[in-house]
């Protein structure tokens, strides 16, 4: 037996099962020390000003690293679609490398740290998840966490985190005419770019969001459905 990769490609389902046991691991550990690091910058210094510099380089590999999955779903190898993962990775990315990296001023600013520990514990269930799910025993509460602690954690992300640290981040994108070589043959800036975005945030957002349900309605009726068998 084999699992098809989108009707091309075949690959024996212990190989499929050890690599994303692999990958999934090697995330869940990345975003758990990389939430260990977080806390322990903020006890350290109790200050909310601190996690760009602690955590900025980790969790900008591990972003860019995640761009798998949609590779991952485009194949076939995950049930997951893609345009949901895609829309997540590229909302980040963007945020992180586009904003964040690009402007010192921002850097320090507590919607960095709302945002990163938002991420982190997410991050840190939901590969924990998948790899123990690989190896089939996944036990019932990380299930439940992994499809409820989202319901908390991705409007703190979004809202306080990554929409109001890029408000706060327009002056300076004005300021310092950011990708004005890029944007410039779209006649089109960089900082009208944002503004459109953040207008349209809250909608694709919601989008994400009800789709988060509709797995976690799913998911867990059929783990309860199990638990009775």
């Amino acid at each position: 037996m084999t699992v098809r990769l989108r009707d091309h490609v075949r690959i024996p389902p212990m190989a499929a099962k050890f690599y994303l046991l692999a990958y999934n691991s090697f995330h869940a550990f990345g975003w758990a020390v990389g939430l260990s690091r977080l806390l322990a910058t903020f006890s350290a210094t109790n200050s909310l000003n601190r996690a760009y510099n602690s955590y900025g380089d980790l969790i900008s590999w591990l972003q860019v690293g995640s761009f798998l999955e949609v590779l991952h779903s485009a194949l076939g190898l995950v049930p997951s679609g893609v345009l949901p993962i895609l829309m997540q990775w590229g909302g980040r990315t963007h945020f992180l490398l586009a904003v964040v990296r690009q402007i010192d001023e921002v850097q320090e600013m507590p919607s960095v740290f709302i945002t990163f520990l938002s991420w982190s514990i997410s991050e840190v269930i939901r590969y924990s998840h998948y790899a123990l799910n690989s190896l089939e025993i996944c036990p019932f509460w990380l299930t439940y966490l992994r499809y409820t602690a989202f319901i908390a954690l991705y409007p703190v992300g979004v809202a306080p985190g990554e929409m109001w640290l890029m408000y706060e981040a327009l002056p300076f994108i004005k300021k310092k005419n950011l990708y004005s070589s890029f944007f410039d043959t779209l006649h089109f800036s960089y900082y009208s770019f944002v503004v459109v975005l953040l207008v349209c945030y809250p909608f694709l957002w919601l989008k994400l969001y009800l789709h988060l349900f509709k797995q976690r309605q799913s998911r867990l009726r059929k783990l309860h459905e199990k638990k009775k068998q």
